[in-house]
C-alpha cells in the first residue's frame, strides 16, 4: 500500500507540473524581449546551415553562446513547428529541474521531503514565470541543478565519482549555456568547510586521483563548443568572426561582470526580489530561519552546503553593479530543497497557514479588481493595453472576464481548504492563473506581443509583390515576416539604417517598402503621406513609400542625441 501510496503522490506531482508548465505549448509565437531574438537566430541556424556562428539579421549576434538556440533548432528539425519549438527546451528543462530537486530530496532525507521540495519549487512563483519563457535561464537553471545533484549525491551520499564528474561537466555545459554556469562549483566551498570543521557525512575525498577528473570533465563540456568556434574563428582570417569570438569570450562575460553597463541596481536588490519572486516559498522564511539555525547548530551539513551555497550565490550577484531579478533564480531550486524538511511541520504552525491565506486573498482581490476595472472601461486599463500594446478593444471584456473568473476561484479556494489547509488554496489558485494564463493569455496577446498581427497586416497592404525593408527593427518584425526582408543591420545607427534603406528603395521604388520604428522616423519622411501601419509591443510602425520621403535623411543632434537615449531603454528592457 505504501508502495501504491508513494507512486500516486509522484505521479500527481507529475501532471501538476506538466499541466502548468505545459499548458499552452504551441499556442503563442515568441514574444518580446528575449524570445524573438533567440528564436530568429535559431531559425536562421536551419536555413543558413551555420550552426557555429549565429546570426540576428546580417549581423553576428554574441551576446550569448548558442546552446539554448542550437536547442529550439533541433526541436524544429525534429517537429517541424516553431511554436512548439522555441517553448519546448524551456519546458524539459524546467521538468529536469524539478525531478533533480525530488530525487535530491528522496536521497538527502526522504521520498515526502522530495516531494515537498518540487512543489515548492514548481509554484515558486519566479520559476514558473521563467519556466514558460523561451529565455536561457530556464536551460542554465537546469544545468546548474544537474551539476549541484551531481556534485551533492558525491559529497553527501558519497563517495560517488560518476556523479562528481557529472557535476563538473553539467557545470561546463552551463557555461557554454550562460556563462554564469560556473557558480554551480562554488558548492564545493561550504561542503569545504564543513570537512575541515569535521562536521559527519561530508568528504571531499581530495587525496583520491579520480576527485582531479572532475576539472578535466568540466573542461571538456566547455571544449565542446570553445575549441572549434576558436579554431574556426582564427582560421577563417575574418575580423568579423575574430570580433564575434574577443566579444563573447570577454566582453560578455568577465567585462560585464567587473564593469556592468547596464541594468544597474543597488548591492541590496536581490533582498526585494526574493520577498516579491519567490512566493509563496519565501513567506514561511520567518519560521524556518530558527529551524535552520538549530540544524546548524547540531551540525548538520546538508543545511550548511545548501544555504551555503545559496548565499554564495546571492553575494556573488550582488557584487556588480548590473542586476536583473533572474541572476538569482539558480539558487531557488537548493533554496526550495533546504525548506523542504521543514515544511510540513510549518504547515501545521496557524501563523503560517493565515500568512498563505491572506496571500491568497490578496490575488483574489487583485483579479477581482483588475477584472472589473476592465469589464467597466477604466481609461488607465485601456491606455496600458490597448493604446500601448496594440490589442484589439473587444478583447479587454474578455480579459476581464478572465479576472473575475480567476478571482472567483481564489475565494473559493479558501472556502473550501479551510483554515488549516490555506496551502492547499495556494496551489489551487496559482495553477489555475498558470493554466488560464496559457489557455486564454497566449491567443488573447499573442498578435500584438509577437507583432504576428502587424507583419500579416503589412504584408496584406503591400501586396504579393511588394519587397519590404526593415529600419530600426526589432526581431520579431523580421521573424514574423511573411516573406524574405531586407534589412539595413541590427545595432548601427538608425539614421543610418534609414539612409541605406531609402537608396535600397530608390532603386526600385515602384515595389519597394520601409517598415520603420517612429522614433526613427527623420524629417525626410513625410508623415501626413506615410501610412501607421500599427502598434506591437509598446512601438508605432510606419510604411513608407519611396515618395513619402523628402531630401536627405540626416540626423540632427537632437535626434542623434535621443536615439542614444533609446537604445539604452531598449537596452534595459532586454
Amino acid at each position: 500500500m505504501l508502495n501504491t501510496r508513494a507512486s500516486r503522490e509522484f505521479w500527481l506531482l507529475a501532471l501538476m507540473a506538466l499541466l502548468v508548465l505545459g499548458t499552452g505549448l504551441g499556442m503563442r509565437d515568441p514574444w518580446p524581449s528575449d524570445e524573438p531574438r533567440f528564436a530568429l537566430v535559431a531559425k536562421q541556424m536551419v536555413l543558413s546551415g551555420d550552426w557555429l556562428f549565429p546570426h540576428r539579421g546580417t549581423e553576428l549576434y554574441s551576446d550569448k553562446p548558442p546552446m539554448l538556440m542550437w536547442a529550439q533548432a533541433v526541436f524544429y528539425s525534429l517537429f517541424g513547428n516553431w511554436r512548439v519549438a522555441f517553448l519546448l527546451p524551456s519546458l524539459l528543462a524546467a521538468l529536469g529541474t524539478l525531478a533533480c530537486v525530488y530525487d535530491l530530496g528522496r536521497r538527502l532525507w526522504t521520498r515526502r521531503v522530495g516531494l515537498y521540495a518540487a512543489w515548492a519549487l514548481l509554484f515558486a512563483v519566479q520559476f514558473t514565470f521563467q519556466a514558460k519563457k523561451a529565455q536561457i535561464d530556464p536551460l542554465v537553471v537546469f544545468f546548474i541543478t544537474l551539476a549541484n545533484y551531481g556534485l551533492l549525491r558525491h559529497l553527501l551520499c558519497g563517495p560517488a565519482w560518476r556523479w562528481w564528474w557529472l557535476g563538473w561537466f553539467a557545470a561546463g555545459l552551463g557555461v557554454i549555456t550562460k556563462g554564469v554556469g560556473v557558480i554551480a562549483l562554488l558548492m564545493i566551498l561550504p561542503a569545504a568547510l564543513a570537512s575541515v570543521l569535521g562536521w559527519p557525512r561530508v568528504r571531499l575525498h581530495v587525496r583520491d586521483w579520480r576527485f582531479w577528473l572532475g576539472p578535466l570533465a568540466f573542461a571538456l563540456a566547455v571544449l565542446l563548443w570553445l575549441l572549434p568556434m576558436v579554431l574556426a574563428a582564427t582560421g577563417s582570417g575574418s575580423a568579423e568572426y575574430r570580433g564575434y569570438m574577443d566579444d563573447i569570450l570577454f566582453r560578455q562575460t568577465a567585462k560585464r561582470y567587473a564593469q556592468s553597463w547596464d541594468h544597474h541596481q543597488p548591492w541590496w536588490y536581490f533582498l526585494g526580489t526574493m520577498p516579491s519572486m519567490w512566493v509563496p516559498a519565501f513567506l514561511v522564511l520567518p519560521w524556518a530561519v530558527p529551524a535552520w539555525w538549530r540544524r546548524l547548530r547540531r551540525r548538520d551539513p546538508r543545511y550548511l552546503v545548501l544555504l551555503g551555497w545559496w548565499l554564495l550565490i546571492v553575494l556573488f550577484f550582488s557584487i556588480p553593479h548590473g542586476k536583473r531579478d533572474v541572476y538569482i533564480l539558480p539558487s531557488l531550486p537548493m533554496f526550495c530543497l533546504a525548506l523542504a524538511p521543514l515544511l510540513p511541520g510549518l504547515l501545521r504552525r496557524r501563523g503560517v497557514q493565515w500568512l498563505l491565506g491572506g496571500f491568497v486573498a490578496l490575488l483574489a482581490l487583485g483579479l477581482l479588481g483588475a477584472g472589473i476595472a476592465m469589464l467597466t472601461g477604466q481609461p488607465g486599463f485601456e491606455s496600458k493595453l490597448i493604446l500601448e500594446r496594440g490589442i484589439d478593444t473587444a478583447l479587454t471584456s474578455a480579459l476581464g472576464w478572465v479576472g473575475v473568473a480567476l478571482g472567483c476561484w481564489a475565494v473559493m479556494s479558501l472556502c473550501v481548504a479551510g483554515v488549516r489547509r490555506f496551502h492547499l488554496a495556494v496551489v489551487a489558485t496559482l495553477a489555475m492563473a498558470w493554466v488560464a494564463f496559457g489557455l486564454v493569455g497566449y491567443p488573447l496577446f499573442n498578435d500584438s506581443s509577437s507583432a504576428r498581427g502587424l507583419m500579416q497586416h503589412i504584408g496584406q497592404r503591400i501586396g504579393s509583390d511588394g519587397e519590404l525593408g526593415l529600419v530600426a527593427w526589432k526581431e520579431q518584425n523580421l521573424l514574423m515576416a511573411d516573406r524574405p526582408a531586407t534589412t539595413f543591420g541590427f545595432n548601427r545607427r538608425w539614421d543610418r539604417q534609414l539612409r541605406d534603406g531609402v537608396a535600397w528603395q530608390a532603386a526600385e521604388p515602384s515595389r519597394r517598402w520601409l517598415v520603420v520604428q517612429e522614433d526613427a522616423l527623420l524629417g525626410c519622411v513625410d508623415r501626413d503621406t506615410a501610412e501607421l501601419a500599427g502598434v506591437a509591443n509598446r512601438r508605432r510602425w510606419w510604411l513608407v513609400k519611396a515618395s513619402d520621403i523628402h531630401g536627405p535623411c540626416e540626423a540632427t543632434s537632437a535626434e542623434a542625441e535621443r536615439e542614444r537615449a533609446l537604445h539604452r531603454i531598449d537596452g534595459d528592457e532586454d
